[in-house]
């Protein structure tokens, strides 16, 4: 049995989410296979440990569409009993197109592997785990990024084989994109976090999040209803329909703490809970709590570090 991981690059090398879903899938298999969209840093990537093979083009392929990425896979796909890549938007984008083009079953946001077939996922906003196991000829699996350790062993030396150029197909073009830039830690790989939530108020109180934030060096995070709200955009939105993430430091302001919410961020190691309501939900899962306004609290917390 063999196994292609399809990686998620981060100026140019794996990120937290791919590193973790290497870990998850070295616990199938000794041995597995990658594929990298960008080569820039190939010599570095064939060196990760128990990595045979790694697949990339001459070039990078940059503004790749879902449908002409899975064109591609879809050649390698027979070659594998797994297809496994970190569950996000990323593989959100093409992991569907791919399974239903090879009449496949994916499991997605994989947090326990048992066996070869049999995983656990959480569903209902994470309040409960389901185990599922599949009986596919190929399986096609995504892994939840917080529920693996990153894989950081060096010492390979895989195989390198440049995969020809991926066409532009006729059914879909890329147009344009728009991208949100800064020199804040990238959000599902940072640990520390400071959200904000519909307490905060406004857009332009968020400025108080960004200047917590910067005094930590973290990045900014949000609940869907100050996403909502266009109190700032669902790039740092954080939660079930947005990013799951589990820094080292998360701080709530002005968080309520729906299920939805929690669900994206409940793995955290430390959870620092800010809100004038004593009985919001954040705060049975927070390790730490302050009850009061947080336009008082929040400019004395960071004038103080």
């Amino acid at each position: 049995m063999t196994c292609l991981v399809i990686v998620e690059l981060e100026n140019g090398m794996p990120n937290r989410p791919s590193l973790a879903t290497i870990s998850a899938s070295l616990e199938l298999e000794k041995e597995i296979d990658l594929l990298i969209l960008n080569p820039e840093k190939i010599d570095e990537i064939k060196q990760i440990k128990n990595v045979k093979k790694v697949y990339s083009f001459k070039n990078k392929t940059a503004n790749l569409i879902a449908e002409d990425l899975v064109t591609c896979v879809y050649k390698l796909a027979e070659n594998y009993k797994y297809i496994i890549a970190p569950s996000g938007t990323f593989s959100k984008n093409f992991i569907p197109r791919l399974a239903a083009g090879l009449d496949l079953q994916p499991v997605t946001d994989v947090i326990k592997i048992h066996d070869k077939n049999t995983f656990d996922r959480p569903i209902y906003a994470g309040n409960a785990i389901a185990t599922v196991r599949s009986n596919d000829k190929i399986i096609m699996l995504t892994i939840r990024g917080t529920a693996f350790q990153p894989y950081n062993q060096n010492g390979g030396s895989a195989e390198i084989e440049l995969l020809p150029e991926i066409l532009e197909g006729d059914k879909a073009k890329f147009i344009n994109k728009e991208i949100t830039k800064t020199e804040r830690p990238e959000l599902s790989s940072a640990k520390i976090i400071v959200s904000g939530g519909r307490g905060v108020g406004s857009k332009d109180n968020f400025k108080i999040i960004e200047e917590l934030a910067d005094k930590l060096n973290a990045a900014i995070g949000a609940s869907r209803a100050a996403v909502d709200a266009g109190y700032i955009s669902n790039d740092y939105q954080v939660g079930q329909t947005g990013k799951v993430v589990a820094p080292e430091l998360y701080i709530a302001v002005g968080i309520s703490g729906a299920i939805q919410h929690l669900a994206g961020m409940k793995d955290s190691k430390i959870i620092v809970a800010i809100n004038k309501d004593e009985d919001a939900p954040i705060f049975q899962v927070a390790d730490y709590g302050l009850v009061g306004d947080l336009f008082k609290m929040i400019p004395e917390i960071t004038k103080e570090i």
